[in-house]
């Protein structure tokens, strides 16, 4: 049994279509899969038809934009974290709340990077949005198509490295300001029913990043105990930037808390991102601890 819990759509960053990742799915023999576009159960209803036409598995997700707040040697960090929610209602008040928020803010976002990025590579928000389904999640990768739409690059991960790498020191970069807090976000998850577990914690490209998880004197236990005692679930540990020494280290305190652990591939689509469908993958048992959790929304299996 071939089970990935983290993909994305054209809903949002992704570069193929709900039926078209469904399909891909199918052909390289993942038997269940969870759509998780950024801050929307959008494909939702398209991804139910998808897996039912196609006799796979469906759990429905979100990946959730959170902003965490981190203390290392009393200096304050903030960083994005990503948390995938499982199984949660949609449209439970506070929950949809945070997610409409977080959209209307990544709008506004689009049109702050814009202008700080037209003067060195001329581009608009009209040649940005052109890249985004109708009302798809708008985020970074849509500016990075839009260049290499323009032919300033060839490839996302080079805008993203050359734009927003560590080395820029933040000059394109705006942050997103309407995300929720993370550990409010665990406790909104929760209340709407869902099974709320990190994305790709402690992943390499975010440590380099950010600076904010560095490995020198270990990892932040008390960050992470912070969240498990909000209602955290558990860790996507076996993804492609999350190294050995943090898999260990989030193994090792999954252990302690008996949390959840996932595996997946984070797909997005041939051209998106070099991830491809079931590269990693969730043992059963931590599906079905997933499904026994989760009260909001239903899988198709």
């Amino acid at each position: 049994m071939r089970i990935d819990l983290h993909s994305h759509s054209t809903r949002s960053d992704g570069k193929e279509s709900v039926t078209t990742v469904f399909e891909t799915a199918k052909e390289w023999g993942v038997d269940i899969l969870a759509l998780t576009d950024h801050d929307t159960a959008a494909g939702w209803a398209e991804a139910t038809a998808a897996a039912q036409r196609l006799g796979l598995g469906f759990v429905p997700g979100i990946e959730v934009t959170t902003k965490a707040h981190f203390v290392d040697k009393g200096k304050r960090h903030s960083f994005s974290v990503h948390m995938l929610a499982y199984l949660p209602n949609p449209e439970h008040p506070g929950f949809a709340s945070a997610l409409a928020h977080s959209l209307e803010s990544r709008k506004a976002r689009i049109l702050e990077m814009v202008d700080v990025i037209a003067p060195d590579y001329p581009i608009t928000v009209a040649e940005v949005l052109a890249q985004l389904d109708d009302g798809a999640t708008q985020g970074r990768p849509a500016i990075a198509d839009a260049l290499m739409a323009k032919g300033y690059f060839e490839r996302r991960d080079q805008v993203f490295e050359e734009l927003w790498g560590a080395h820029q020191n933040g000059r394109y970069y705006i942050p997103n300001r309407g995300t929720p807090d993370t550990v409010d976000a665990i406790k909104l998850i929760r209340e709407s029913g869902g099974v709320p577990i990190i994305a790709h914690p402690l992943a390499r490209k975010k440590s380099e990043r950010s600076g904010a998880e560095s490995r020198e004197g270990g990892f932040p236990r008390d960050h992470f105990v912070e969240m498990i005692e909000a209602g955290l679930a558990g860790f996507e540990v076996f993804h492609r930037e999350v190294d050995e020494d943090a898999r260990q280290w989030l193994l090792d305190l999954a252990g302690e808390f008996d949390l959840i652990v996932t595996g997946a591939s984070d797909y997005h689509g041939k051209g998106g991102k070099p991830n491809h469908l079931g590269e990693n993958t969730t043992a059963p048992a931590m599906l079905e601890r997933i499904l026994e959790q989760g009260r909001g929304a239903s899988a198709v299996l």
